[in-house]
């Protein structure tokens, strides 16, 4: 039997050969036709929203003049002699208007918006943030996609924290070119170890509910921190977990009282970490036995109240002056 799909001379294409090379040509042209409407459609809609804003030009006529300001302006005018023709007559004065604009945006539907939003270039904009709560939109203006602000929105929402700006140029979706523009922008607030709950001490990296407790309750019995190293009074906060979060921390004395060491009660001295019961008698005593020029911590080592480490510690915190001090 004859093949006919076979060209055994070579001179003339098969039939199969025909179809096949027609059919790919026609779906060459239907994608290059499918192409050309999509990008025809993405630019009306892009152009008109899929359905076009109306802007409304109107003219108001501004506030009549006051009694009161038209009294001033008829009492400045100069009086008109009888005689005296030459004077012009005043003229009603004309209504004045101001004209503006009222932009009314329609109802888009959401395909149009998102293709709007894919196909438009992307202005960015660059200003101070916290990427730990800046909101997706504010993202989207810093040069984010929509995909990539909704990506650090997630990581944020399952409990993700950016603690440095360092933290948030490893995100993924950060990429380099944009960190470098953004860096000098970025504002994460750091802690006041004065200020802050529970909570937000379990925000530092390697402190757990156990630590926090203890920074709080720490924080109560020193009536407020005096410098950020008193956190290491705490057992088992060491120099190397101090060293980790120090950067991530500061101190608002303003917003934290003095310690009053010269006028509290026994009770409220003993109750302080580097006094005690017996050093909190002694003061007593020393306080109504020496005037008011030598109360000072470092007299009370040399009476032999304090301990030196004792002493130093309390040398370095904020202590009001004794009352009457100048």
């Amino acid at each position: 039997m004859k093949d006919f799909n076979s060209n055994k001379d070579g001179k003339n294409p098969s039939a199969s050969f025909v179809v096949g090379a027609v059919a790919l040509l026609f779906l060459i042209v239907g994608y290059q036709a499918a192409l050309f409407i999509r990008k025809a459609s993405v630019a009306r809609i892009i152009a008109n929203h899929d359905e076009p804003d109306t802007v409304f030009v109107y003219a108001q006529a501004q506030e009549s003049e006051t009694e009161e300001a038209r009294s001033l302006r008829q009492a400045q005018r100069p009086e008109r002699p009888a005689s005296d023709t030459t004077l012009p007559v005043a003229k009603p004065a004309e209504a004045k208007y101001r004209t503006g604009t009222y932009r009314k945006n329609s109802e888009h539907s959401i395909q149009a918006e998102q293709i709007r939003r894919n196909h438009t270039p992307r202005k960015y904009e660059s200003f101070r943030f916290d990427p730990n709560t800046v909101s997706v939109d504010d993202l989207m203006r810093l040069g984010f996609t929509q995909k990539q602000a909704q990506s650090i929105d997630n990581y944020r929402r399952k409990g993700g924290r950016f603690r440095r700006k360092n933290d948030f140029a490893k995100s993924y979706v950060v990429e380099d070119s944009v960190f470098r523009r953004l860096e000098k922008y970025i504002d994460i607030p750091k802690i006041d170890i004065n200020l802050a709950d529970s909570a937000t001490f379990m925000s530092l990296p390697g402190i757990g509910k156990f630590f926090a407790g203890k920074m709080v309750s720490y924080r109560k019995e020193l009536r407020g921190y005096s410098y950020p190293e008193q956190l290491m009074d705490i057992w088992h906060f060491d120099q190397e977990k101090f060293d980790n979060l120090k950067d991530l921390i500061k101190l608002d004395t303003v917003a934290t009282p003095a310690y009053s060491l010269w006028t509290l009660p026994e009770k409220g001295l003993a109750a302080h970490p580097y006094i005690g019961k017996r050093a909190a008698r002694s003061i007593i005593i020393f306080r109504e036995n020496s005037p008011k020029a030598d109360w000072t911590v470092s007299n009370l080592q040399k009476a032999g109240i304090l301990p030196p480490d004792k002493a130093s510690k309390l040398a370095r915190c904020r202590i009001a002056p004794p009352p009457g001090a100048d």
